[in-house]
């Protein structure tokens, strides 16, 4: 079964993670035909185009992960492909991932009414050694699945953005990703969406990527140690913001108020972690936190940071 495969890359400021996402890309044991890119940087990125397959887009006012990758969609289902395989620019899948995707969508796609929507690989932080864990929603929040490496694949509602083969077939049936997210939960509420209308979809243990998963330092917490995401104020307030939209809106009936009290809880902790952690902009990133999440609660995610 030849299906047709287009790649899709996020860039923004980073040349050197973007060649190295490009060159994975174009390593697979199983080629792509093109790679679309969208670059964000405020000066176009020297991106090595080796084998011709590159088609770059550059907007320098930034159009964000969401708008670029709905570009990207829209171009690939135009062009008749059969999946596009988005990326950050910062992952590197393995040399064989794709091929493995692939047959894991062809053997499951063999089933009498399984449809896919997104079959992705299991990614993991080479600097934390953690895995990046899929999503499940559940009562009133997302929540992190675990990782099972003894099955060949398994189930979430949403996947990563960066690796998640997306099937063109399943993307056609629902509403491209929101572009006001901007940059941050698009894959959350993509991901349930289509699972949502019926699709599956699914984590292959076996394809593997590298993927440096925000900006992670390791502090001593309550006498335990652990990991936490550093940002900016502008990704303080739109994981705040975003998360609170989509998380009060997806739960039904009594769980839309305890959804609410638990992302006013989420606030007040990365608050916390501010004030204790953070070495420049506290006032800022916390005023971020703030505004970010009543603008989520109230629905309000046209207005920009």
């Amino acid at each position: 079964m030849q299906l047709k495969v287009a790649a899709y890359i996020t860039c923004y400021q980073d040349e050197e993670s973007a060649n190295r996402c490009i060159q994975a890309i174009d390593s697979q044991s199983i080629k792509v035909t093109y790679i679309y890119i969208v670059d964000n940087s405020k000066k176009a990125l020297l991106l090595n185009d080796n084998n011709q397959i590159l088609l770059i887009h550059h907007y320098p006012n930034n159009i964000g992960i969401a708008e670029g990758l709905t570009k990207a969609l829209e171009w690939a289902i135009e062009q008749e492909y059969d999946f596009l395989w988005s990326f950050d620019q910062d992952s590197v899948p393995a040399a064989n991932c794709l091929e493995i995707l692939l047959k894991t969508y062809y053997q499951l796609s063999q089933q009498d009414n399984y449809k896919i929507g997104i079959i992705a690989p299991t990614p993991s932080d080479p600097r934390t050694n953690k895995v990046i864990e899929g999503a499940v929603f559940f009562k009133d929040h997302f929540l992190a699945l675990k990782h099972n490496s003894s099955v060949d694949f398994y189930e979430c509602d949403s996947p990563i953005t960066s690796g998640s083969l997306i099937s063109l077939a399943a993307a056609k049936t629902i509403s491209p990703p929101c572009v006001d997210l901007f940059i941050d939960g698009i894959d959350l509420d993509y991901g349930l969406r289509l699972r949502q209308k019926g699709f599956h979809n699914l984590i292959a243990t076996k394809a593997s990527m590298h993927h440096n998963f925000g900006s992670p330092i390791q502090v001593k917490f309550l006498n335990k140690y652990r990991y936490i995401q550093q940002y900016s104020a502008l990704r303080y307030y739109y994981i705040c913001r975003n998360h609170s939209y989509l998380e009060t809106r997806f739960s039904q009936g009594y769980y839309h108020f305890t959804s609410l009290i638990r992302r006013i809880k989420y606030m007040l902790l990365q608050i916390v972690f501010i004030m204790l952690y953070d070495l420049e902009d506290k006032q800022l990133k916390i005023w971020a936190c703030l505004l970010g999440t009543y603008r989520g609660l109230i629905g309000n995610i046209s207005k920009t940071w």
